[in-house]
């Protein structure tokens, strides 16, 4: 036992592990700074961040040192849990900000979309590696595409847009991936075109409707509906090369940039640590990216190699769209950013991917 310890040690991609590291200690000092500045002298959010990020780590080394063709055989079971888990949490769970999303316990909530991108990225993996995708690709799309809008649905009825979002755009990715022709894309263009327009005109909210007008024109009403991104805006522009300093932020010390800790993180850090902190930043996930995928080399099995395209578009995905959110050109969504927002849900799902993917990669060094 020790020994298949210490082979596994030594397989693991400290690379990966490093740069996902110093990504949340990005974070965890952003949540301090953000604490100090509300006045929080308890310091309780960033305390439970790091109990998070612990529980978060424990649980990489246990899925790294985890046999991951044991979560392909029981994909299916998951695929159910995840369903029940989405419709649990529509009867008993807890509103907060509108949204019906979370259990709470004990002090503590759980984000059970969170976890059911997992599932998500296990179900297509698990699909895309047994199925002749040439041989009738419309079947293939239709069957991917009906298990995933299952998850949509119940994410829409919270309701939570922008996790619908990520798992729409999750399963456009893979698909892509997949190798799926230009045409499906095109008719699946024109079919979210009709839907788009009848959800404005049936569905949508009115918040919904003025954050998709406050982004279209994010700076014509900066004092109510464009507020936020007219602040993170603010915050991005003004900390220069580098930056104000950790703690001096003038947005999130006064109080002036809202959901700085989750929704607004990649402002403050913009802020308080200016250009090259951002650069730094990006560049640990450059490396995180780059070493997920210069791995796929050596890895034998269609699962493996489709569960860790999955886990780094869904990762990209998130960073792409919470960037996009700060800087104005993309609509306030709610998607928190990878490893550095506050949130427990979604720091200890990205670390269970990651210590899946690492899990694969042991393997495949193993074996190759």
């Amino acid at each position: 036992m020790f020994n298949k310890i210490i082979l596994y040690l030594k397989n693991f991609d400290w690379i990966i592990f490093f740069a996902v590291l110093l990504l949340i200690c990005f974070g965890l000092v952003e949540i301090y700074s953000i604490a100090l500045g509300q006045g929080a002298a308890d310091l309780l959010n960033f305390k439970k961040q790091l109990f998070f990020a612990s529980i978060g780590f424990v649980l990489l080394f246990f899925f790294a040192f985890f046999d991951y063709n044991n979560l392909r055989g029981f994909s299916n079971y998951f695929y159910l849990f995840g369903v029940l888990l989405l419709l649990g949490v529509l009867f008993f769970g807890e509103t907060v900000n509108g949204t019906k999303g979370w259990f709470s316990f004990g002090g503590f909530s759980l984000q059970p979309v969170e976890f059911i991108k997992i599932l998500v990225i296990l179900f297509l993996a698990r699909y895309f590696s047994g199925a002749a995708l040439k041989a009738n690709p419309l079947k293939h799309l239709f069957i991917t595409g009906g298990g995933v809008l299952i998850f949509i649905v119940l994410v829409l009825a919270q309701p939570d847009l922008g996790s619908a979002l990520i798992i729409f755009l999750l399963w456009l990715v893979m698909i892509l991936l997949a190798g799926f022709k230009k045409k499906y894309f095109i008719a699946i263009f024109l079919v979210i075109s009709i839907l788009s327009g009848l959800a404005w005109s049936f569905y949508f909210a009115p918040y919904q409707k003025e954050r998709i007008m406050t982004f279209l024109n994010p700076t014509a009403n900066p004092l109510s509906q464009g507020y936020n991104i007219s602040q993170a805006i603010i915050a991005v522009g003004s900390g220069g090369l580098f930056g104000r300093g950790v703690g001096f932020g003038s947005q999130s010390q006064l109080k002036f940039l809202p959901e700085s800790q989750t929704d607004f993180i990649f402002a403050v850090v913009s802020e308080e640590l200016g250009f090259f902190g951002v650069i730094l930043m990006l560049l640990l996930f450059a490396i995180f990216f780059y070493r997920c995928l210069f791995n796929l080399r050596k890895i034998n099995n269609d699962f493996g190699v489709f569960f860790i395209l999955g886990t780094v578009s869904l990762i990209f995905i998130e960073m792409f769209i919470n960037i996009g959110m700060n800087i104005g050109i993309l609509p306030v969504v709610g998607i928190s950013f990878p490893f550095l927002s506050y949130g427990g849900s979604a720091m200890i799902t990205n670390l269970i991917l990651v210590g899946i993917a690492e899990s694969i990669i042991i393997r495949a060094k193993i074996n190759y």
